[in-house]
């Protein structure tokens, strides 16, 4: 069985220098680089920890590399901790973990002393490393970044991990001990299933986290691609696909869904007097201007030039309506930097609502005629799509009471 625990210590040491290799790669991009240096970090110092391992038998006095040891994996652990902080947006609490290593140290340092086959002694070795896997379920849960099932998955198995350090006392208890002194060990039944826990629990924590930081490029990557840089609003590409998703969505709750377009009034005469810099950041105050006045489940974009768009889930034609012209008044009344002080921008407004087995192509192309009949009006103002209305009146009449009788 020693043999088969050396063997286990080695892949330990392997996977733990591929890991870090892997944290190295994705920390080169910008939204997982602290996260993946920490973790980088962290297995650098689960290596040294394995390297410890290995070099226990070769000392006469085993008790300095001992604590080594567990001081080192402590340190990974909480570097691992670190590395979960940066990445869920959570403050990481140095000072009390660090004061933690200390103490935990200490305690293992004299904990030598009692024999070597007390439950104390054991549990003084692994409940500090089941209280660091807490701290990491507790950073997790505590994030105020939105969870999918992966961050959820990785909550139960840094849990089920934590929980396997605490059973270990009372494993290794059950088994005979874990060697007749720190030499030996590698050479205990014990060793062997200790090691193989710790491999399972972490290469499966370690794999998550990964996925999670490579979820997070890729949907940083998509971000970037759907995104207009000048509004920071989603470009055309990235509205079509949002505002279609928010629509089926709006549709399966049964809810009303309406779409409003804005074009910014006579934007070409603004970059012939005043230059393309004051045409930018009229752009920019209406994305914003936009951006403020929407709310989490609302979709906005800038769909053209001077175009904008926005999609309101759960917002009636009428709802919609009041919106535009909210928009509309607020921003007339503006100022806009590098503008003249007396000079204001306007948008004519184009709304619609999604009426009974129409598409969302069906939707923007009526909140487009209704936008071209605010630009035909004398631009400024809010014109609702006229198959809106219709529809709107139909469903009243189809409503209202029907009387019937005997002839």
């Amino acid at each position: 069985m020693g043999g088969g625990a050396e063997f286990i210590l080695a892949i330990n040491l392997l996977v733990a220098g591929l890991l870090a290799a892997a944290f190295m790669t994705i920390s080169f991009n910008d939204v997982a680089r602290a996260p993946a240096r920490w973790l980088v970090f962290g297995y650098l110092l689960g290596m040294a920890y394995f390297a410890i391992e290995f070099s226990i038998p070769i000392f006469d006095n085993a008790r300095p590399a001992v604590v080594a040891g567990f001081a080192v994996f402590l340190g990974a652990t909480i570097a691992f901790n670190g590395g979960l902080a940066h990445k869920y947006g959570v403050a990481p609490r140095w000072a009390p973990m660090l004061v933690f290593l200390f103490v935990a140290t200490v305690a293992v340092y004299f904990v030598q002393d009692l024999p070597r086959q007390s439950l104390a002694r054991m549990m003084a070795y692994q409940l500090p490393y089941a209280a660091m896997q807490f701290v990491g379920v507790g950073i997790v849960w505590s994030s105020r970044q939105r969870r999918d099932w992966l961050d959820h998955a990785l909550m139960a198995v840094l849990t089920a991990s934590a929980l396997q350090f605490v059973s270990k006392p009372f494993i290794a208890h059950a088994m005979g001990g874990w060697g007749v002194n720190p030499q030996a060990y590698l050479q205990s039944n014990y060793a062997l299933v200790s090691q193989s826990l710790g491999t399972v629990f972490g290469l499966t924590i370690a794999l998550l986290i990964l996925v999670i930081l490579v979820r997070d490029v890729l949907a940083e990557a998509t971000s970037k691609s759907e995104t207009d840089t000048l509004s920071r609003l989603l470009n055309r590409g990235g509205f079509e696909r949002h505002a279609e998703l928010a629509m089926r969505d709006a549709v399966r709750k049964g809810i009303p869904v309406a779409l409003v377009i804005a074009d910014l009034d006579h934007f070409k005469s603004i970059n012939d007097s005043f230059g393309h810099a004051s045409g930018d950041r009229v752009i920019e105050a209406f994305a914003g201007f936009l951006r403020d006045a929407a709310a989490d489940h609302h979709v906005a974009g800038r769909i053209g030039g001077e175009e904008f768009a926005i999609i309101l889930p759960g917002t009636n034609l009428a709802a919609a309506r009041l919106f535009a012209e909210g928009t509309r008044s607020a921003f007339g009344a503006l100022p806009i930097d590098c503008l003249p002080a007396d000079h204001r921008c306007t948008a004519s407004f184009g709304v619609a609502e999604l009426h009974p087995a129409e598409g969302f192509s069906d939707l923007l192309r009526g909140a487009d005629e209704a936008l071209y009949q605010a630009k035909g009006s004398g631009r400024d103002c809010v014109r609702i799509s006229i198959g809106s209305i219709a529809a709107r009146q139909t469903a009243v009449a189809n409503a209202g009471p029907k009387i019937s009788g005997r002839g």
